[in-house]
């Protein structure tokens, strides 16, 4: 099972509490994760990627094992430590200000 942790206007959308478990089937990537994420919570598609070009929204970042996967390509495979269930997948809403 993947732990997927979401920041909180995404887990207020989806209507859950804490992190979110998913099967994914190997080989578990960014783009199988994503996709089993919107699969199982459809609100939340067009909110993590493009409705059309299935790519990151610009204030949105992901980490995996205190690294930044967040300009990584769709089939880049998981840490084994995140594909495992051993450390959380994290959806991250970017900050700006100014």
């Amino acid at each position: 099972m993947i732990r997927v942790v979401l920041p909180a206007h995404l887990r207020t959308l989806a209507r859950v509490g804490g992190e979110v478990t998913l099967h994914v089937e190997d080989p578990v990537t960014l783009r199988s994760v994503l996709e089993a994420l919107e699969t199982r919570y459809p609100m939340l598609r067009g909110t993590i990627r493009d409705h059309v070009t299935q790519k990151r929204r610009p204030f949105v970042r992901f980490f995996a094992c205190e690294q930044d996967l967040s300009h990584e390509s769709p089939d880049t495979p998981l840490p084994d430590a995140v594909a495992t269930g051993a450390e959380p997948f994290l959806i991250v809403g970017a900050m700006a200000g100014g």
